[in-house]
């Protein structure tokens, strides 16, 4: 039986969709796009447009980034005719079914390269959503890496109005937004309620690509963030909570929660649910209530994006009974400010009766005090929501009160368990590190004792900090990603952190924890001097002016460092245990009893989504929490979570990597034989076997106890196997026969398993971003993201253009916001320069030159005959062989400096 190829799929895909209402349209290239674009406007407006006219509307549709555009199809453009105004509508944001559907196939698009798209779906003559389709049995991947290539070098023009991409090779199919910043680990999965998969692309065109569900997708669950200037759109998960919680709202007066798990999105959702019932007329006001230890640095310009000054930073209810009192709908405060507002002033007494909606984020914390029977027996008109990733049950309960005691009706549900299978968040590798557990050696004591003498005995903090500065550079790979610690006492954490800094390391350790000024003093100095010692170490190390009168001011700063991975290891207590939400995390340090949803939480800081390379949250345990972890699990999934859930132990992932090892023996019994594979088929084997090899080895290199003792193949061996296999993608990744048809076409080399892929130029960006001149840390911030791209082989060519950025144009950017759009100026600049440069000083032709170095980049491919044709002077053979290897250099290295 042969296997269903891409032309077939796509045919049956175009069937399907014609079979649900769409129209078929024959759209060859970008002329026949903007022909029918015209016919699609006037319909969708009801309106006849001279040459002119489109013209206009054309110039306008076409300029501006993605991000731009995706405001223009929500907005209208005004179209001036004599003595008359004529609002020109792009897409049907409140009635998506009434917009009008077509779908084609294989456009060409035509710029330095050429390009035939699959199928695009275009929706009132736009290009809203474009389908990129693989054979089966082709790896999924495969079709994201053609998006991208295609995103890189020829979505121009009206193109750039994709909203959503579509990629499936029949069995599997997902869909994620476009962005200029895209990854594989972003995609996502179409599921019914239930959370069951929708994969099939027979399945997944019956229900996410229906006609009103697809702009309904578009137009209400895709949103626009003004603070990162790109697209998000919802998952499936998402989509149904927010669904249930506006039919709860809008036809019922009963309350609900939303049960996601942490690292899910919940902030997003109820930030989406709670736009949405602003636009409803017989809602007065809605008011998302934070916990506001969660109101950090990132979150006041996340909320602030959506809805421009609704987060006020300061200590007084002045602005929220301002807001309360206004025409502003929606509203967003801290559970302190509210609870405050309602009890002091009197003045907001006449909206007590009004429609209103709360909405509380993260409702297993605040909620459960006397704050939250202040907020809600104040208003009389009044139904609540709130969203957890660990909800409060009998079993871990506050003087009996539960989440549904609160909140009556579970809305819907996605645990742990759907999300780790789903790849949302990542799995827990817990090791508890003692005698009894680990042959590491260190005879650190973790069992179930827990008399306080020992626990805090200063030999056995000294040996857990020696342990720490031992192996953190292996939990981390190499400090690619940092950690927290987190221990039992403001009286330990010190004790912890004096030992740092008594210890001889390189790690940038910083403290932070809350004190009280009426404390009982157990020592000879009181918590506050204490932190104001720390944060004087932290001032040192940063360049920065902190202290505890500015408190808050370094709460925002240690996260943004968190963040940005200046700080290696965070001491705390409580404090970022619940809300941080940082992907560079992935070790958390462990000295102190957790449980329930505790547990969970402080766990749940490692287990964010990034890359290849991270794999798992690192948990290690200096006290015995097996019992706890476990029941934890059980508590916020099932009782057979723990194998989704917890990772292998280090001698079941030795034991995998010697059964994959075996076939790997089979397909190339030694490094030599890779060379000797006979046809594309075997080698396409060897890199599927080596590549579960690569995996496998990942995890394992994070164990204390990793050895490669404990494999059937020596180091040595394994980095000449390595070397083969970065061989063979460097050679197919430069074919010289792109229009051949490889079976290693259909294979992802996943090559970020063997680099430092987290540090890359939006990582750079974002660091720039946040460089304040007028700031004392100013030159400690610099010196930080030189030294960040001196050590990243990737990066260390293009410093000199980071350097000259920060210096001469940082000090002329006023809204940081734009500091992208200049960067991208910037380069384009300097490589027009270095271009002319490289053309006038080795005498080359210039647009020959452009025309090679555009090929390349595209191609990853130099002719030499074009390379000889852009000589203009007469040279002798051997100078011209000589001169032909130094330009082909001499162009690679450009094109590296310039790639970004």
């Amino acid at each position: 039986m042969t296997t269903q190829s891409e032309a077939a799929l796509e045919k049956c895909l175009i069937d399907k969709l014609i079979e649900g209402g769409y129209e078929r349209v024959k759209i060859r290239d970008e002329n026949d796009l903007k022909i029918n674009l015209k016919s699609q406007i006037e319909r969708f407006n009801k309106i006849e447009l001279s040459d002119d006219e489109f013209h206009k509307i054309l110039l306008h549709l076409e300029s501006g980034t993605i991000f731009d555009k995706a405001k223009k199809l929500r907005d209208k453009y005004t179209l001036k005719r004599e003595d008359d105004l004529i609002y020109i509508d792009f897409f049907n944001t409140k009635d998506w079914c009434k917009n009008i559907f077509q779908v084609t196939n294989q456009v060409t698009m035509k710029k330095t390269y050429e390009n035939r798209y699959d199928v695009s779906i275009l929706i009132n003559g736009l290009p809203l959503v474009q389908i990129e389709l693989k054979k089966r049995g082709a790896e999924l991947k495969v079709a994201f890496n053609q998006i991208e290539r295609y995103r890189h070098h020829s979505y121009r023009g009206l193109f750039q109005y994709i909203q959503i991409f579509v990629i499936s090779n029949g069995v599997n199919s997902k869909y994620f937004a476009n962005n200029k910043d895209l990854s594989f680990k972003y995609t996502f999965s179409w599921k019914d309620k239930d959370n069951r998969n929708v994969s099939s692309l027979n399945e997944f065109a019956d229900t996410f690509l229906e006609r009103c569900h697809l702009s309904k997708m578009i137009a209400r669950y895709t949103v626009l963030n003004e603070t990162s200037k790109s697209l998000m759109v919802l998952r499936a998960y998402q989509y149904y909570a927010v669904e249930a919680i506006l039919d709860k709202a809008l036809n019922t007066t009963t309350n609900g929660y939303v049960w996601h798990t942490t690292g899910s999105g919940k902030t997003l959702t109820s930030f989406k649910v709670s736009q949405i019932l602003a636009e409803e007329p017989g809602i007065d006001k809605i008011i998302f209530v934070v916990d506001r230890k969660d109101l950090d640095y990132q979150t006041f310009k996340e909320f602030n994006s959506f809805s421009q000054g609704s987060v006020d930073n300061t200590e007084n209810t002045k602005n929220l009974v301002k807001q309360l009192l206004g025409p502003d709908k929606l509203i967003i405060t801290t559970i302190q400010k509210l609870s405050r507002a309602v009890a002091r002033h009197k003045a907001i007494e006449q909206v007590k009766n009004q429609k209103t909606i709360l909405m509380f984020d993260e409702c297993h914390r605040s909620q459960f005090g006397k704050m939250h029977d202040v907020i809600t027996s104040f208003f009389t008109n009044l139904q609540y929501f709130g969203f957890t990733g660990t909800p409060i049950f009998a079993i871990n309960s506050v003087d009996g009160m539960t989440t549904k005691t609160l909140f009556q009706d579970r809305l819907h549900s996605y645990v742990i368990k759907d999300a780790i299978r789903d790849e949302n968040v990542l799995g827990f590798s817990v090791e508890y590190v003692g005698r009894y557990r680990n042959k590491a050696t260190l005879d650190i004591e973790v069992e179930d004792i827990d008399r306080k003498e020992l626990m805090e005995s200063e030999d056995r903090m000294e040996k857990i900090v020696d342990y720490i500065i031992a192996h953190h550079d292996r939990k981390t790979y190499n400090r690619e990603f940092n950690a927290i610690f987190a221990v039992s006492s403001i009286e330990v954490l010190t004790k912890y952190y004096e030992i740092f800094q008594r210890k001889v390391h390189d790690l940038n350790i910083a403290a932070i924890f809350s004190f009280d000024a009426n404390e009982e003093i157990k020592s000879d100095e009181h918590s506050r001097d204490k932190l104001e010692r720390y944060i004087q170490d932290y001032n040192e190390m940063f360049g920065t002016n902190y202290s505890t009168d500015t408190f808050n001011e370094y709460y925002v700063d240690v996260s943004k460092r968190s963040k940005d991975k200046q700080i290696d290891i965070l001491l705390v207590v409580n404090m970022f245990l619940t809300g941080f939400d940082s992907k560079l995390l992935n070790t958390l340090y462990v000295d102190k009893n957790l449980k329930y949803h505790g547990l969970l939480q402080a766990y749940s800081r490692t287990n964010r989504v990034l890359n290849e390379k991270k794999k798992h949250g690192n948990i290690i345990c200096f006290r015995n929490l097996k019992k706890a972890t476990d029941e934890s699990i059980r508590l916020y999934s099932d009782e057979s979570a723990s194998e989704f859930v917890l990772m292998k132990s280090y001698e079941d992932y030795a034991d995998d990597f010697n059964k994959v090892l075996e076939f790997l023996m089979d397909v190339a019994p030694y490094v030599g034989y890779v060379d000797e594979l006979p046809s594309e088929k075997e080698i396409a084997e060897f890199v599927k076997v080596f590549r579960e090899l690569l995996r496998i080895h990942t995890r394992l290199s994070v164990f204390t106890e990793f050895t490669f003792d404990d494999l059937h193949i020596s180091e040595q061996n394994f980095n000449d196997y390595l070397s083969k296999y970065l061989d063979i993608y460097e050679k197919y990744k430069q074919s010289t026969a792109p229009e051949k048809v490889s079976v290693l076409d259909d294979v992802d080399f996943e090559v970020e398993l063997v680099r430092r892929d987290n540090i890359n130029v939006s990582y750079i960006l974002s660091l720039i971003k946040e460089l304040d001149i007028d700031s004392p840390s100013f030159e400690k911030d610099k010196e930080f993201i030189l030294d960040t791209m001196e050590r990243s082989h990737e990066l260390r060519s293009k410093i000199d253009l980071i350097q000259q950025f920060i210096e001469r144009t940082i000090p002329q950017i006023e809204d940081k916001d734009k500091i992208e759009y200049h960067f991208e100026n910037y380069i384009d600049k300097e490589k027009k320069k270095a271009v002319n440069n490289l053309a006038e000083e080795e005498k080359l032709d210039q647009d020959i030159t452009k025309a090679i170095i555009a090929e390349y980049e595209f191609s990853g491919k130099i002719r030499n005959d074009a390379v000889k044709q852009s000589f203009e002077e007469k040279l002798g053979l051997k100078e011209r062989r000589s001169k032909l290897q130094r330009i082909k250099d001499l162009i690679v290295e450009l094109v590296d400096k310039f790639s970004w």
